[in-house]
């Protein structure tokens, strides 16, 4: 007999199957590349964890080695402390959502949808009719008979996650699946991922070059370096207290102001701050977010205002610092109004601590 399942059914059947992720000391290399040099990350049960870092970072190849179509030179990649590192990659349990749709143009909505359970040998009633309910819980329920043809990207991109979640993985593994996307589709549908992921309590990887992207979905942030992992951490802390000058320039604006550093404290814009950042003294610059720059008119002030940017909340500020330094500040708008470019202003930062990086020369 045909069992049709129902969404709240659906939901239940896969969060109790959500898994435990581990990379462990995972390296890989392509001739001379170092894709991974030794990757320890752990995911937990039901969250979604973006993979996050410029191109060439690693971050795609660790993805695809939980799917199973790569191997690493060394390390290990368990699943619920299971080793499946050399399991094939048709018996991982893991559904895939790539970048380009990868839709079978001559199969219409539910046919692509039911596609894996096909091959599977589920029975003809059963497999359209949880294809169905998946296609209804991407709010593609009308669209059923059409082809891929017929469809937007990001109704198509819908349907590649319907048949990604058909097989009911422990693991959803997704890889920059919004990037063939203009901007407005790519917001509505990170959304729905996140709202998806939430309601079934699927472990989920995604993977990213786009900061917002990544800070705004997930749970947590892992950020990858040549092969490394920086920081992983909450989208709060990531942004607010980078582990690494490279996360801090990488996640979100910073501006880099000359200080001098001595015994834990650095001296920068008059001011005398404690320092974080692991380097030794001297010489160094002070790492800052344009929302924490404070910037005001004075006739006597030896920065300069070279630019200003209407950015909707705020006016996002850039002044020239007396050494030729530029430095960006977010201020109110009525803040900012009477800053014109070349406007005398005085420029200053909270009392609190400041991450401090290796000076770069210019």
């Amino acid at each position: 007999m045909t069992h049709t399942m129902t969404a709240t059914t659906l939901e239940k059947a896969v969060s109790e199957q959500a898994a435990t992720v581990e990379f462990r000391s995972l390296r890989r290399e392509f001739g001379s590349t170092v894709a991974l040099d030794g990757l320890d990350l752990t995911v937990r049960p039901g969250e979604f964890l973006a993979l996050l870092g410029p191109s060439g970072c690693g971050k795609t190849t660790a993805l695809r080695m939980l799917a199973g179509f790569e191997h690493p030179d060394s390390g290990a990649v368990l699943v619920d402390g299971e080793d499946v590192t050399h399991v094939p990659a048709h018996r991982r349990d893991a559904g895939m959502v790539f970048q380009s749709y990868s839709l079978f143009p001559h199969l219409n909505a539910v046919d692509n949808v039911a596609f894996g359970l096909r091959m599977r040998k589920v029975r003809t009633a059963e497999r359209r009719s949880r294809a169905a309910e998946l296609l209804e819980l991407v709010g593609l329920g009308d669209k059923a008979e059409r082809y891929p043809h017929q469809l937007s990207g990001g109704q198509q991109q819908r349907i590649a996650l319907a048949r990604a979640l058909a097989l009911r993985p422990r693991v959803l593994l997704l890889d920059e699946p919004l990037s063939a996307l203009d901007a407005k589709v790519r917001l509505s549908l990170r959304e729905e991922i996140r709202r998806l992921q939430q309601e079934l309590g699927i472990t989920t990887l995604f993977v990213t070059h786009d900061q917002e992207e990544a800070l705004s979905v997930a749970d947590r942030v892992a950020v990858m370096r040549a092969g490394r992992l920086e920081q992983c951490a909450g989208p709060a802390e990531l942004y607010g207290r980078p582990a690494t000058a490279f996360v801090a320039e990488f996640v979100g604006t910073m501006s880099r102001i000359p200080g001098e550093l001595e015994d834990g404290t650095v001296q920068v814009l008059g001011q005398r701050l404690p320092a974080d950042g692991e380097v030794p003294d001297g010489a160094v610059d002070v790492l800052v977010r344009p929302e924490a720059v404070r910037v005001h008119a004075d006739e006597q002030g030896s920065a300069r205002v070279v630019a200003t940017a209407f950015l909707g909340a705020v006016v996002r500020v850039t002044v020239r610092l007396a050494d030729g330094t530029e430095a960006k500040a977010d201020l109110p708008a009525h803040e900012a109004a009477g800053l014109g470019a070349g406007s005398p202003v005085g420029v200053s930062l909270p009392e609190r601590a400041v991450l401090v990086a290796e000076r770069i020369q210019k």
